[in-house]
């Protein structure tokens, strides 16, 4: 490659060269602000929400519990194939 004609096109093009910024006379004395919209705030009452939620909800597993204990639990075998279905291909990615 001829560094001559790299010259020639950076002159063509206007590479290279410094670009002058107008400046303005004035600077505003102003301060800055921030404001947070609905759609944030209320996303961040969602998040303390789910913080502040129980990890475990003891009373479903109680009456789980119960109704095993009981003998009076019963799966159906359509239901926990679709949701085995419905898990692999969420793990499959598909």
């Amino acid at each position: 490659m001829r560094i001559d004609a790299l010259t020639q096109i950076q002159q063509v093009y206007g590479v290279g060269k410094n670009k002058k910024v107008a400046k303005s006379g004035k600077v505003s004395g102003g301060h800055d602000a921030v404001e947070i919209s609905s759609i944030g705030k209320d996303i961040q009452t969602a998040k303390t929400a789910v913080k502040n939620a129980p990890d475990v909800r003891a009373n479903r597993i109680a009456e789980l519990k119960k109704q095993i204990a009981d003998g009076t639990y019963n799966v159906s075998g359509e239901s926990f194939a679709d949701k085995l279905l419905a898990k692999y291909n969420e793990a499959a990615g598909l």
